[in-house]
């Protein structure tokens, strides 16, 4: 931890959320490249995360191949499809509606890259023996929302994608039974025609109470 002035604490703070307040997911990819570089020190940002008795319960897949990108677009349109069709309430399709969000989901072979997050839900030593995980979800959880924001701090844009159920991926990537995907997420440029919904967060009000 770097150590930083008293004077220095509360402008350093508004202007990180300030930064923070700009970030929007988007779902509008162009395909222009991204040096792999930035998403390698991103993913490394997420691995600095803590974690339930330092077991570090998460695995990142870098996913760029077209081929690999194409399959996990076809089993997720295929899932989303029968949630919007059959599964999905009223209500979250009514909470949806504003976001002109459906089953097809092309930025999932636009954009340059997909990053897999898995939780793992034991580990094992080298001997075969299984090592309790403790806290895997908030772990992971804690890790996926760093890696967000070293993707906006980046100057790049994501989207969360949690086809429901995500087993494909597990199959797709060939990941050991011990991980259960946790949340896809798209990262790359904007197109020049992304546009985002005209939302409101909530005011500081209704987000913090104090005592």
């Amino acid at each position: 931890m770097v150590p930083i002035s008293e004077e220095e604490m509360l402008p350093e703070s508004l202007e990180f959320y300030q930064k923070l307040n700009s970030r929007r997911s988007i779902r509008n990819f162009s395909d222009k490249p991204v040096d792999r570089e930035v998403i390698e020190n991103c993913i490394k940002t997420a691995g600095t995360a803590p974690s339930g008795a330092n077991m570090q319960p998460w695995h990142f897949v870098l996913i760029f191949d077209p081929k690999i990108k194409m399959q996990i677009r076809v089993a997720a349109e295929k899932e989303e499809k029968e949630f919007y069709e059959k599964r999905a309430p009223k209500e979250w399709l009514e909470a949806l509606a504003p976001l002109g969000t459906d089953n097809n989901k092309p930025y999932l072979e636009t954009a340059p890259y997909l990053i897999a997050i898995f939780m793992q839900r034991y580990g094992k030593l080298p001997d075969g023996r299984k090592v309790k995980h403790y806290y895997g979800l908030e772990s992971v959880g804690i890790a996926t929302g760093m890696l967000i924001t070293a993707i906006h701090n980046a100057g790049l844009a994501s989207l969360t994608h949690t086809p429901s159920p995500m087993g494909f991926l597990n199959q797709i990537l060939k990941r050991p039974k011990n991980e259960r995907p946790f949340l896809l997420l798209v990262v790359g440029h904007p197109a020049e025609d992304a546009a985002v919904p005209d939302i409101k967060r909530k005011d500081m009000q209704e987000i913090m109470t104090e005592f």
